[in-house]
């Protein structure tokens, strides 16, 4: 499903947001319509998008990045030119050790993760480049840099990420389309963890007790819209944010009751 988008003009910026149907996505739509841009906000669920492409007067997309014919339909939906596009769906499920893992967790998390990002970048790589001055922000993480018990499936689908991304800049690095990657550290949102742990309320919570300020989703996106809003000979290749209660990924202060 896609909705009417509101009229825009041929100077208008325009970017893409997958996964924008909550969280870090969501956030990011929010402040890139701020700064100007027709936002296409591309999610599986098409009620959700649909209520916050009208409230930034953005389109709406469904689009699961996994299904081919969707990405199709999105690359259809945005034509032929592009300014950004924040490759922003991902996810984590479950957080067994390998020697109990789920292969079809560890499948889904690949194809979202790695093979979506790959789809949807492919399918808008023509528009991007017929900008003249396009750029890709893909949503990775620290997960994507360093390994943690519990974590081998999301780790390995995060470095997948990371890795794509370094590729990519070096095929694309006579084309006028730059590549970056942002890598964020402990990130409280409503559904990130919870969705990890199957639906479990405690242990979600308890990824961030005692943290007194992690981080939050618009601090993620206001970092992502700093990002793509530089100037076309700037590329920040990649931008690691973390809460400065979190020194490493496996070194967190947590406050005592």
């Amino acid at each position: 499903m896609t909705t009417t988008p509101t009229e825009t003009s041929p100077a208008t910026r325009t970017a893409v947001v997958t996964g924008a149907s909550s969280g870090i996505g969501a956030a990011t739509a929010r402040h890139l319509a701020a700064e100007g841009f027709h936002v296409y906000c591309a999610a599986r669920r098409a009620d959700r998008v649909a209520e916050l492409a009208e409230e930034i007067g953005g389109t709406a997309v469904t689009c699961d990045v996994t299904d081919a014919a969707q990405v199709a339909d999105l690359a259809a939906a945005v034509g032929d030119r592009l300014d950004v596009l924040v490759n922003n769906a991902g996810g984590a499920f479950g957080s067994a050790p390998v020697a109990q893992a789920d292969a079809e967790q560890w499948r889904a998390m690949y194809e979202v993760n790695v093979i979506g990002l790959m789809q949807v970048t492919r399918a808008l790589l023509p528009a991007l480049t017929a900008s003249g001055a396009g750029i890709i922000c893909n949503v990775g993480s620290t997960a994507g840099r360093v390994a943690y018990e519990g974590g081998a499936g999301y780790t390995a689908a995060k470095h997948g990420t990371q890795v794509v991304t370094e590729t990519l800049r070096l095929e694309l690095w006579d084309q006028p389309v730059r590549v970056t990657e942002i890598a964020p550290g402990m990130v409280h949102t409503d559904e990130f963890s919870l969705v990890r742990f199957g639906g479990d309320q405690d242990k979600a919570d308890a990824v961030y007790a005692g943290v007194k300020e992690p981080l939050v989703a618009d601090d993620v996106a206001d970092a992502i819209t700093w990002m793509v809003t530089r100037p076309s000979h700037v590329n920040v290749d990649e931008l690691v944010i973390r809460p400065r209660a979190q020194a490493a990924q496996h070194k967190v202060h947590r406050e005592q009751d």
